[in-house]
């Protein structure tokens, strides 16, 4: 049987909700609904630390951040565990990788088991961008996104037509500073942009950790929203500050939404490239980001916690020869998952990577009941009390219907937090009451057995893939490789 092409396209930061396909109020991206009305929409997709190094470490290797050692964004993938491009690679795939890798700069981070890379240092640049390949560094004319549609196309032309594909489309976009293309100028016009329901969360009753992170909209600068705050905003009092609110989510939006639309323009160009050439049916493409984003929700921009909408990853799968369009997938998916489903599309074993702690949910792509799947996915944040945004060390579970979250708040080590330690608080949601997490619950006498329940399987979870639990100061500190 012929092995099935890959696509696997990943923005940076782009929130489920700022997608048509999932119901955004906010945005249209048609074609990223293509992808869904073709395919299948994934509904339950979450990371396993919602911040770029370490869920790119995970998506590659199938492992939690504990086990290859990327916890955050000042760590460096030093190849202790393997890679799914590694294997694709030696079985007989063409592969490639374009755009963002975030994984560290020095020799032993390079990218590995791909044919052909180009990548940005760092974050890259969106205008202008130096990239980096095999061959050393350059800097390319234009735009960010486009360059790496560009890349991607170019490769897809030289391919050897003989043998199967995987190629990584990894775009920058929307990551701040949100700098977009003049194309789009005039495009979701700042005082236009709807605001969340949950915009003005006054965090009652949340963990005191949470309520201090410097995430507030009120903590986007001038680099971020662009324009010249007026003097009648820059008040004190309560009216001014609402207002100043107001008015920096709308220019944070406005060029996070232009910065998204050149994310689907690419999507289409690639969608159409392999209509246009006769492989589609037999192509496999993804599409998804490497953790959500709060846009405005509960007043914050910015990620890390593990509310849903940081938490949740966007995820649209398309192939003709096997998926159903218009199918929906609701069993719960992490992005530890990912390499062991890519895997199984090539007909390689998981086993190919030994430390994997995936599972494939191809057959739910195809439609098939799998009666022993997950109800919970277990999360671990690392980089304790960062110096930008000052977010808490935390680990917890989700199910379909509660969610607990234990802030330990420690950085143990972890590159980038700080020695600073802070008492340790409980949260406790009711998904099914309170959808949208307003409430915390975990101090009601009524939901004791749930919050027992619950940290008992956090417990459970941790001791299945290896992770020690939080036991105070003195637990032991792993070794983490720097960047």
């Amino acid at each position: 049987m012929t092995r099935p092409n890959i696509v696997f396209v990943m923005s940076d930061d782009h929130a489920a909700h700022s997608i048509s396909a999932y119901g955004s109020r906010v945005n249209t991206t048609p074609h990223l609904d293509r992808l869904a009305h073709e395919g299948a929409r994934m509904d339950a997709v979450y990371c396993t630390n919602a911040i770029c190094t370490p869920s790119r470490a995970s998506i590659l290797s199938g492992t939690y951040s504990h086990i290859n050692r990327a916890p955050s964004i000042y760590s460096e993938f030093d190849y202790r565990v393997r890679t799914f491009p590694e294997v694709l690679q030696e079985c007989g795939y063409q592969t490639a990788l374009y755009g963002k890798w975030h994984l560290g700069h020095s020799e032993v981070s390079r990218p590995r088991g791909f044919d052909d890379w180009r990548i940005f240092p760092g974050q890259g640049a969106y205008h202008d961008p130096v990239m980096t390949g095999p061959d050393g560094e350059e800097q390319i004319t234009g735009y960010a996104t486009d360059i790496v549609t560009r890349q991607s196309l170019d490769f897809l032309e030289a391919r050897d037509p003989e043998q199967p594909f995987c190629l990584l489309v990894h775009h920058k976009a929307p990551h701040r500073p949100w700098l977009p293309h003049p194309r789009y100028e005039g495009r979701y016009e700042a005082g236009t942009i709807e605001e969340p329901e949950t915009m003005w969360d006054e965090h009652t009753g949340r963990a005191q950790v949470v309520r201090e992170v410097a995430m507030q909209l009120d903590d986007l600068r001038p680099t971020d929203y662009k324009d010249q705050l007026p003097a009648e905003l820059e008040g004190d009092g309560e009216d001014s500050r609402r207002e100043r609110i107001s008015w920096k989510y709308q220019r944070y939006m406005r060029d996070y939404l232009r910065c998204v639309q050149a994310v689907d323009d690419s999507v289409g160009e690639i969608l159409d490239y392999l209509e246009e050439n006769g492989l589609a049916e037999d192509t496999l493409v993804i599409y998804t980001s490497d953790q959500g984003f709060f846009l405005g929700d509960h007043g914050w921009f910015d990620k890390r916690l593990m509310l849903d909408e940081s938490l949740t990853m966007p995820m649209l799968v398309r192939w003709p020869a096997q998926i159903a369009a218009g199918s929906r997938v609701t069993d719960i998916v992490s992005n530890v998952d990912f390499a062991a489903t890519l895997l199984e599309v090539a007909g390689q074993d998981a086993e190919a990577l030994p430390d994997q702690q995936g599972r494939s949910f191809l057959p739910q792509l195809r439609g098939e009941q799998v009666e022993d799947w997950r109800q919970a996915v277990y999360y671990r944040y690392w980089e304790h009390d960062d110096p930008e945004h000052h977010a808490p060390a935390h680990y917890g579970v989700r199910t379909p219907t509660h969610k607990y979250i234990r802030y330990y708040n420690d950085g143990l080590g972890t590159p980038g937090s700080s020695t600073r330690i802070m008492p340790v608080e409980d949260e406790l949601y009711d998904l099914v009451a309170d959808p949208q997490e307003m409430t915390n619950v975990a101090g009601d006498p009524a939901y004791a057995e749930v919050l027992g329940a619950l940290k008992s399987l956090t417990a459970e979870l941790q001791a299945e893939y290896g992770d020690a639990p939080y036991e105070g100061p003195d637990t032991p500190r792993l070794e983490w490789p720097t960047a």
